[in-house]
């Protein structure tokens, strides 16, 4: 069952399945937003879980596409928690411009720019670049006191396999900085993997942690922000819990 877009609305389309027992999800497919039900769930509760699902796909995209007013208020909170406080910047902005790399840094003026490739990356991986490059602003190049600074997040080691595995599935060529190519603080810092510090084997996404095509999604279960949750009992459940 398709539903229509009007005055603003989602476009939702609602798909019954047999082989569903007790599982709703839902996932975006371009403009429109799909969720999946079991085929014998009453109309009702049917009306109850597409509200409930929209509104959870709604939270996850407020999640994973912080505005840049949202950016620097976690790149503060990432600051204070992991650096002790020592690199503070004046702005954090999405930017379309960077095909190249994951984030840049001007030192010199304390601004950030993250690539809008990461909107709809786990925030933890979004949180990792936002470390590398608040770590510029405290050493400028990439030298061992760089990624001692780095490495104080804990999810770094996981985040650069997860960045590495994306690049790779999206035949991405980010440029490889190298350790020693940025010297002073006047001239920006660039964040892409390097050859030095490159994820090894042990480091690498596994099938949990990045795009493959080990994921491939079956008829019901497409690419995209997803949710599922169970619907054994859905009468019982408010749609907001």
């Amino acid at each position: 069952m398709a539903g229509r877009a009007s005055d603003g609305e989602p476009q939702v389309e609602v798909r019954r399945s047999a082989r569903r027992r007790r599982t709703v999800s839902a996932y975006r497919d371009g403009e429109r937003t799909v969720v999946l039900i079991p085929a014998r769930m009453s109309s009702a509760d049917e009306q109850r879980w597409v509200a409930a699902m929209i509104e959870r796909l709604a939270g996850q995209d407020r999640r994973r596409r912080p505005r840049d007013a949202e950016l620097l208020e976690r790149a503060v909170s990432l600051s204070r928690r992991h650096l002790g406080g020592r690199a503070m910047p004046v702005s954090v902005r999405w930017v379309a411009n960077q095909g190249s790399r994951w984030g840049s840094c001007t030192p010199v003026d304390r601004t950030i720019r993250l690539s809008s490739r990461l909107q709809g990356m786990p925030e933890w991986v979004v949180n990792y670049v936002l470390i590398h490059e608040l770590a510029h602003l405290i050493v400028p190049g990439h030298g061992p006191d760089f990624w001692a600074e780095v490495e104080h997040y804990p999810r770094t080691e996981r985040a650069r396999g997860y960045l590495e595995g994306a690049s790779a599935a999206a035949g991405l060529n980010l440029r490889d900085d190298g350790p020693d190519e940025q010297t002073s603080p006047e001239r920006s810092a660039d964040h892409a993997p390097s050859a030095a510090h490159a994820p090894s084997a042990d480091h690498a996404p596994s099938a949990d942690h990045a795009p493959s095509a080990g994921h491939a999604p079956s008829a019901d279960h497409a690419p995209s922000a997803t949710t599922r949750v169970a619907a054994r009992s859905p009468r019982a459940r408010r749609p907001g819990g």
